[in-house]
């Protein structure tokens, strides 16, 4: 079903933002993540705009196989592993890397006929404390793992970053300090850096990097910007304005009146809501774009209209309001609404149409 709300998708804004990891981590592979359908971008299609990635990282074994039928070559990398006998045949037959993080998939990969052969990843825990294999048992697990029938060499050494975000906190250096010290002797590729590591924490860029929201255009950090991080905005968010109105002094606006205008007040109705993936508790005063201006939501979010506010603008029905993108960065609508950008794309984009501009 089509609905008026468009993700307009700049593909050279991809490209861009894969060539600011590189130049941030110039001695690193990067490994482009696009689980969750490109945190909302079309995973083919930006896997196709970013062929010339060393590779690409994926949650789970679905996401894999999608980019396999679809004849994408490069290395691919399976965060979530396996959890089953036909998830690990699948991965060898497709020539998967699979991530192991548990004690049950050691078990699965010791009851596996000897004609299977994976390609690993060995995710140690060093305090994200989410998946992984505790970070002291490095030596034990890496040499398991490189002696066992089953698993191709070399099985690759990983971590992940729970802090990298806030450039202020001691947690990343220690999670960096466990790993150094856990893997010291061990010949194996490693990947490390998430985006706020690869921009934040050179410490990082070992073998492979693996960049996710920067790609998208979004600052990794915490109260970041996108623009002075060297970004630019993948997705623009759309949607038509169907309705102006003057309210008057004293009226309210929307669901639970929770909105009173001061003044007669010009008002605008876009055709977005919740159903689009527009956030349901952005709050009065988040910033929308409308020819060339900045203006603000009015009243509570519904699930298919918002109303804005009009004042000292230039509009018409049908005029088309910019929720964020190209000129409102998506980082200041998720912190009006009290949420990370990464949720506003992905809602958004994996429910409104795209629309590619190369």
């Amino acid at each position: 079903m089509k609905r008026s709300a468009r993700a307009i998708i700049d593909a050279s804004a991809l490209r861009h933002n894969l060539s600011r990891c590189r130049e941030a981590a110039s001695g690193s592979l990067a490994m482009a993540v696009i689980k969750a359908n490109a945190y909302g971008h079309n995973m083919l299609k930006v896997a196709e705009t970013l062929s010339h990635a060393n590779g690409f990282a994926v949650s789970c074994l679905p996401e894999a196989l999608e980019l396999r039928q679809a004849r994408f070559i490069h290395p691919i990398l399976v965060l979530q592993g396996f959890n089953s006998l036909q998830g690990m045949k699948a991965a060898a037959e497709h020539r998967l890397r699979v991530v192991i993080h548990d004690w049950r998939q050691l078990d699965l990969l010791d009851s596996a006929p000897a004609s299977l052969k994976l390609d690993v990843a060995l995710k140690l825990d060093t305090g994200m404390h989410r998946l992984g294999f505790p970070v002291e048992q490095a030596h034990h697990l890496f040499d398991r793992l490189s002696k066992h029938p089953n698993v191709k060499p070399t099985p690759w050494l990983m971590t992940h970053m729970a802090c990298a975000d806030e450039l202020g906190n001691p947690h990343t250096q220690h999670q960096l300090d466990q790993f150094a010290r856990y893997t010291d002797g061990l010949q194996a590729p490693r990947s490390v850096g998430n985006s706020a590591s690869i921009l934040g924490w050179p410490q990082t860029h070992v073998t492979w990097v693996r960049p996710g929201i920067m790609l998208y255009g979004s600052s990794p950090f915490v109260d970041g910007d996108a623009k002075q991080d060297g970004l630019a905005p993948a997705m623009t968010l759309v949607a038509p304005l169907i309705s102006i109105h003057t309210i008057p002094k004293g009226e309210s606006i929307g669901y639970g009146a929770s909105w009173i205008c001061p003044v007669d007040t010009r008002t605008g109705v876009v055709a977005i809501g919740y159903a689009d993936g527009y956030p349901r508790h952005a709050p009065t005063g988040t910033p929308v774009w409308v020819n060339g201006k900045e203006t603000r939501l009015l009243g509570r979010v519904a699930m298919d209209m918002i109303v804005i506010d009009l004042t000292g603008i230039e509009a018409r029905v049908g005029d088309q309001v910019e929720l964020w993108g190209k000129h409102l960065s998506v980082d200041r609508v998720a912190r009006a609404a009290g949420t990370i950008s990464y949720e506003l794309l992905c809602n958004a984009g994996n429910l409104c149409m795209h629309k590619y501009v190369l």
